[in-house]
């Protein structure tokens, strides 16, 4: 669907260029094979089908597709998108067309004299209509670029008599807002001309299944909502009718809701590896009904799930072949025992502060200082203090130790509590008490403090560690802001963390939780995460946004509740920002987005200075696969705020 990565619009043409001669092919097709001007049926699809990822869609089949001639004699070429994968490779190599890459460009795209047509057809194959039928193709163009409803006029009666098999499972799907608005503008006529429309909305909200993140496992499969009490582990594949609001280490993961990529669950997917995907109705599901209860294999596949009853055999070597040999030791830096304002830190000291609380520094770095919150740190060393001074590590290994603890996960979960339990109870040393005592009255005053994890094995390059700690907001009448710290630091033995470290082999007694202060966000007109690169197709510069408006979380939403899913491209030569918006948020008013277009331009440009500016500091800067994952806000006063970056685990 997309023009060549390589210098793609140089320069734009008007988009109501005037006619221009037609140049003929300069010499015979050099490669009859390389496409085709019909498909007889799904087999041949197939044969020129290639797996691609699209704003919206992981996996789907596409098969690009050129029109030549288009004023004088139109002619579809069906292309085999595995050979070629871009337009012009195919006009230019099977076509034999003499052109160079921007002119080829200036007579395809962005003008209504076009000499060429350039699209995609695009199977929806887990699409379910309101009356049951099953499976959808997409005729799609780039999405910024303003075809013509002659254009696609033209392209569908191409299509329809090259593939009449296709019949009403085709439809004309305006991937873009410019393509949204042509339509919109004349709502008629396609339909008029037997055109199926299909939006954005329509389209991926009757998708029945999309996976997140590919792959394999082994567990007992399960159906869990807010009444069970048995906590999910390492051994269960699980099927959520709500997204929940945190989770431990899983062997495979299936929700009755939508996800999008950057929700909790598929961060911990990505870094574990584990099968991860929308299935509307999964727990009713025929194939999940007969297995539940039982040892299962699940497999995340591009077109649909693979689940079959599974040995304990096959669980055991599953779990031994993927759980790392060798125990492990996080470091820590315990030498520094002061707490510090964010300025006298850097990316460096994350050693004794934590990757939140040095990244969240080095921002302050990358940054105006106005976008980036500003506070304190608190370092691994005073609750390492803290531990030992009142017992608790003691305490913590009396646990562990208890019979039944290790295996029996409800009972882990109550030992683990009475624990937590233990950590906020206990007495904080005096000079401890005083220090944060110290850094609570050097923040503005009026000030709700935000204290938020900083631990040693989270927001690290390779692992992100979302969701298995906790953040607290210190208030007025909560007494002494140790009171709140205790809360963040008894969060190191929450079940899921507990959980994801035995996993890996971590020795819990040297995880360390820092803490990172600032002044919290009350009344937040909007909060979002975004990634510094498009990830749907990094040989495009870009950055993927998901916001959502007030406090509702994108990252664990409510059930209903979905974000702004936002695409936002650069090209070049001028780094014009092209903006896809894949999904709108589920509680603004229609046609409306969370973010005004000067947000987005604005958020935009902050990313590219984060991306830049890390890649440096992580020696990624020749790395096209580095990115940051980025936490955002927009306050009550209507300021821009960035209040984390780390690593992108993918």
């Amino acid at each position: 669907m997309c023009p060549h990565p390589i210098l793609p619009f140089a320069p734009t043409p008007s988009p109501r260029q005037g006619p221009v001669d037609e140049p003929p092919l300069a010499r015979p097709p050099t490669d009859p094979e390389g496409g085709r001007d019909s498909l007889p049926d799904r087999t041949a699809f197939e044969a020129l089908a290639r797996r691609d990822d699209v704003p919206g869609a992981l996996g789907v089949r596409e098969v690009k597709l050129l029109i030549t001639g288009v004023r004088e004699q139109p002619r579809l070429w069906l292309i085999d998108t595995n050979r070629y994968q871009y337009h012009y490779d195919f006009a230019t190599a099977a076509l034999g067309l003499e052109l160079p890459l921007s002119e080829f460009n200036q007579q395809t795209y962005f003008s209504d004299g076009r000499r060429y047509l350039a699209g995609s057809l695009l199977a929806h194959d887990s699409f379910r209509d309101p009356s049951g039928a099953r499976g959808l193709y997409t005729l799609e163009f780039w999405p910024t670029d303003p075809v013509s409803l002659a254009h696609v006029e033209l392209a569908w009666g191409l299509v329809r008599a090259a593939a009449p098999w296709l019949a009403d499972a085709l439809a004309y799907h305006p991937a873009g807002e410019v393509q949204q608005r042509i339509v919109e503008a004349a709502p008629d006529v396609l339909p008029a001309r037997g055109v199926r429309v299909i939006d954005t909305g329509t389209l991926f909200a009757n998708v029945r299944y999309s996976p997140l993140n590919l792959g394999e496992g082994f567990g007992v499969l399960r159906v869990v909502d807010a009444s069970d009490r048995r906590p999910p582990t390492i051994r269960d594949v699980v099927i959520f009718p709500a997204i929940p609001n945190d989770l431990g280490h899983v062997a495979g993961v299936l929700t009755e809701e939508p996800q999008t990529p950057l929700s909790h669950i598929n961060l911990k997917a990505k870094q574990n590896d584990t099968p991860n995907a929308y299935l509307c109705d999964a727990a009713s599901d025929p194939r999940v009904v007969a297995l539940l209860g039982r040892e299962v294999f699940l497999a995340v596949r591009p077109d649909d799930i693979d689940l079959r009853a599974a040995t304990p055999e096959e669980v055991e070597a599953h779990l031994s072949s993927i759980r790392p040999a060798e125990p492990q030791t996080p470091r820590r830096d315990l030498s520094r025992d002061a707490i510090v304002p964010l300025s006298d830190l850097r990316h460096a000291d994350f050693l004794a502060y934590g990757a939140k609380a040095a990244n969240l520094a080095e921002l302050r770095r990358a940054l105006p200082p106005s976008v980036v919150p500003d506070g304190f740190a608190v370092p691994f060393a005073l609750y390492d203090r803290f531990m030992q001074q009142t017992g608790l590590y003691e305490r913590a290994r009396q646990t562990l130790a208890e019979l039944g603890f290790a295996s029996d996960p409800e009972q882990r979960e109550d030992a683990l509590e009475k624990l937590r339990k233990a950590v906020r109870k206990a007495e904080v040393p005096a000079e401890i008490a005083d220090a944060l005592d110290a850094m609570h009255r050097a923040l503005p005053p009026g000030t709700n403090p935000r204290c938020r994890s900083s631990t040693n094995n989270e927001d690290l390059e390779g692992f992100n560690g979302a969701g298995l700690y906790d953040s607290y907001t210190h208030r007025p009448d909560e007494g002494h802001i140790a009171e709140t710290i205790k809360q963040v630091w008894a969060s190191l033995w929450s079940f899921r963390a507990f959980e994801e470290r035995e996993f890996y082999r971590i020795d819990h007694f040297a995880s360390a939780m820092g803490v990172l202060v600032h002044p919290n966000f009350d009344d937040e007109r909007a909060n979002g995460v975004a990634v510094t690169k498009n990830i749907y197709d990094p040989s495009w510069p870009g950055f993927y946004v998901n916001v959502q408006v007030g406090e509702a979380l994108v990252t664990n939403p409510e059930p209903g509740a979905t974000p702004d899913e936002i695409l936002v491209q650069i090209l070049p030569p001028d780094d014009t920002l092209e903006v896809q918006t894949i999904r709108r948020s589920s509680l603004v008013a229609a046609g409306q987005t969370v973010l005004t277009r000067p947000q987005l331009e604005a958020l935009v440009g902050l990313l590219a200075q984060i991306q830049r500016h890390f890649a440096r500091v992580y020696g990624r800067t020749d790395d096209p696969a580095f990115a940051m994952d980025v936490e955002l806000k927009v306050d009550a006063g209507g300021r821009l705020v960035i209040k984390q970056a780390r690593p992108w685990v993918d």
